[in-house]
C-alpha cells in the first residue's frame, strides 16, 4: 500500500510539474517610432503550447507576454477559453509589423479572435497595455523568431 501511495504521489508530481513547465523565455521589443518598449516573453511554438497559451493564469507581469510562433504564416484563430485575465492580442506579419490588435479580450470568452489575414505570430500582453504604451498597427515587433532582433 505504501508503494502504491508513493507511486501515485510521484506520478502526480511529474504530471503537475509537466503541466506547468516553464516555456522558453526571451527578449522582445516593440518599436512605435517614438519609443522602444522592452518585454520578456514566453515562446509558445508547438501545438500543445499554442493550444494552452495563457489558460488558467491569474496574473502576468506588466512587461511580460506570450509570443505564439506559427512558423509559416497562417490564419490565426485565438480565443479566451479558461483564460482568467484580459489580454491584448497583437497579430504580427513575418516582417514584424503589427497588422491588427484585439484590445482587452474578455476572459473566458469562446468568441474567435483573428485579423482575417495570415500572420506569422501573435503576441499576448496584459489587457490595456498596448493602448497605455501607444502601440498601434504598423508598429514593429522585434524577436528572434521574426529574425529582426539585433544581437
Amino acid at each position: 500500500m505504501t508503494r502504491l501511495i508513493a507511486s501515485l504521489f510521484a506520478a502526480t508530481f511529474f504530471f503537475v510539474h509537466g503541466a506547468f513547465a516553464q516555456l522558453e523565455t526571451g527578449p522582445l521589443e516593440i518599436d512605435t517610432g517614438d519609443s522602444v518598449h522592452k518585454f520578456t516573453v514566453e515562446l509558445a511554438n508547438d501545438p500543445e503550447e499554442i493550444r494552452t497559451g495563457m489558460m488558467n493564469r491569474e496574473s502576468m507581469a506588466s512587461n511580460a507576454g506570450m509570443l505564439f510562433d506559427f512558423g509559416q504564416p497562417r490564419q490565426a484563430s485565438m480565443w479566451m477559453k479558461d483564460t482568467l485575465i484580459p489580454l491584448d492580442m497583437l497579430f504580427i506579419a513575418p516582417d514584424g509589423k503589427v497588422l491588427a490588435i484585439a484590445r482587452n479580450a474578455v476572459p473566458g470568452s469562446l468568441r474567435t479572435i483573428g485579423p482575417g489575414v495570415p500572420v506569422k505570430a501573435v503576441l499576448e500582453l496584459n489587457g490595456g497595455r498596448s493602448e497605455a504604451l501607444g502601440i498601434e498597427p504598423g508598429d514593429t515587433v522585434r524577436h528572434e523568431v521574426l529574425g529582426n532582433l539585433g544581437g
